[in-house]
Protein backbone atom coordinates (compact mmCIF):
# COMPACT_ATOMS: atom_id res chain seq x y z
CA UNK A 1 0.00 0.00 0.00
CA UNK A 2 1.41 3.41 -0.97
CA UNK A 3 1.63 6.29 1.52
CA UNK A 4 -0.82 8.40 -0.47
CA UNK A 5 -3.41 5.59 -0.36
CA UNK A 6 -3.39 5.37 3.44
CA UNK A 7 -6.10 7.08 5.38
CA UNK A 8 -4.91 9.23 8.25
CA UNK A 9 -5.72 7.85 11.66
CA UNK A 10 -8.55 9.60 13.41
CA UNK A 11 -7.56 11.42 16.56
CA UNK A 12 -8.80 9.70 19.69
CA UNK A 13 -11.98 11.11 21.10
CA UNK A 14 -11.21 13.97 23.50
CA UNK A 15 -7.71 14.55 22.12
CA UNK A 16 -8.19 18.26 21.29
CA UNK A 17 -9.47 18.86 24.82
CA UNK A 18 -6.47 17.05 26.30
CA UNK A 19 -4.10 19.07 24.13
CA UNK A 20 -5.83 22.27 25.16
CA UNK A 21 -5.57 21.36 28.84
CA UNK A 22 -1.90 20.49 28.45
CA UNK A 23 -1.20 23.78 26.66
CA UNK A 24 -3.01 25.81 29.34
CA UNK A 25 -1.19 24.04 32.15
CA UNK A 26 -4.50 23.05 33.72
CA UNK A 27 -3.99 20.88 36.73
CA UNK A 28 -0.22 21.33 36.70
CA UNK A 29 1.97 23.26 39.09
CA UNK A 30 4.94 25.21 37.81
CA UNK A 31 7.53 26.68 40.15
CA UNK A 32 5.84 28.57 42.93
CA UNK A 33 2.43 28.86 41.28
CA UNK A 34 0.04 27.59 38.70
CA UNK A 35 -1.88 29.03 35.80
CA UNK A 36 -5.16 28.44 37.63
CA UNK A 37 -3.86 30.15 40.76
CA UNK A 38 -2.73 33.14 38.71
CA UNK A 39 -6.12 33.34 37.00
CA UNK A 40 -7.96 33.27 40.36
CA UNK A 41 -5.63 35.92 41.79
CA UNK A 42 -6.09 38.22 38.77
CA UNK A 43 -9.87 37.82 38.86
CA UNK A 44 -9.96 38.58 42.60
CA UNK A 45 -7.71 41.61 42.17
CA UNK A 46 -9.88 42.94 39.34
CA UNK A 47 -13.05 42.43 41.41
CA UNK A 48 -11.49 44.21 44.40
CA UNK A 49 -10.32 47.21 42.38
CA UNK A 50 -13.71 47.56 40.69
CA UNK A 51 -15.77 47.26 43.89
CA UNK A 52 -13.70 48.90 46.65
CA UNK A 53 -12.45 52.40 47.44
CA UNK A 54 -8.73 51.86 46.94
CA UNK A 55 -7.82 55.46 47.86
CA UNK A 56 -9.64 55.14 51.21
CA UNK A 57 -7.95 51.81 51.91
CA UNK A 58 -4.55 53.42 51.23
CA UNK A 59 -5.34 56.31 53.60
CA UNK A 60 -6.53 53.84 56.27
CA UNK A 61 -3.22 51.96 56.01
CA UNK A 62 -1.08 55.06 56.66
CA UNK A 63 0.67 55.22 60.04
CA UNK A 64 -1.24 57.23 62.67
CA UNK A 65 1.85 58.42 64.54
CA UNK A 66 5.59 58.76 64.10
CA UNK A 67 6.07 55.78 66.46
CA UNK A 68 3.79 53.65 64.28
CA UNK A 69 5.67 54.83 61.17
CA UNK A 70 9.00 53.75 62.70
CA UNK A 71 7.47 50.41 63.68
CA UNK A 72 6.27 49.85 60.11
CA UNK A 73 9.67 50.77 58.69
CA UNK A 74 11.41 48.41 61.11
CA UNK A 75 9.04 45.60 60.15
CA UNK A 76 9.65 46.24 56.46
CA UNK A 77 13.43 46.27 56.98
CA UNK A 78 13.21 42.98 58.93
CA UNK A 79 11.12 41.36 56.19
CA UNK A 80 13.49 42.48 53.48
CA UNK A 81 16.51 41.19 55.38
CA UNK A 82 14.95 37.74 55.54
CA UNK A 83 14.10 37.79 51.84
CA UNK A 84 17.66 38.47 50.73
CA UNK A 85 20.79 36.51 51.29
CA UNK A 86 24.41 37.45 50.90
CA UNK A 87 24.71 39.80 53.84
CA UNK A 88 23.73 42.97 51.99
CA UNK A 89 21.03 45.03 53.66
CA UNK A 90 18.03 45.68 51.40
CA UNK A 91 18.42 49.38 52.12
CA UNK A 92 22.06 49.46 50.97
CA UNK A 93 22.68 50.80 47.45
CA UNK A 94 23.37 48.06 44.93
CA UNK A 95 25.62 50.17 42.70
CA UNK A 96 26.70 53.76 41.93
CA UNK A 97 23.45 54.60 40.13
CA UNK A 98 21.52 54.02 43.38
CA UNK A 99 23.66 56.65 45.12
CA UNK A 100 22.82 59.33 42.55
CA UNK A 101 19.07 59.23 43.25
CA UNK A 102 19.49 60.02 46.97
Amino acid sequence: MKAKDRKPKAAPKGAPQQQQQAASGEGKQYGEGSYEGTRRYNEGLKEHVENHDIEREARDAEPRSSAEEREMQDAEREGRSRARSGGQSPDDPEDESDLKSE
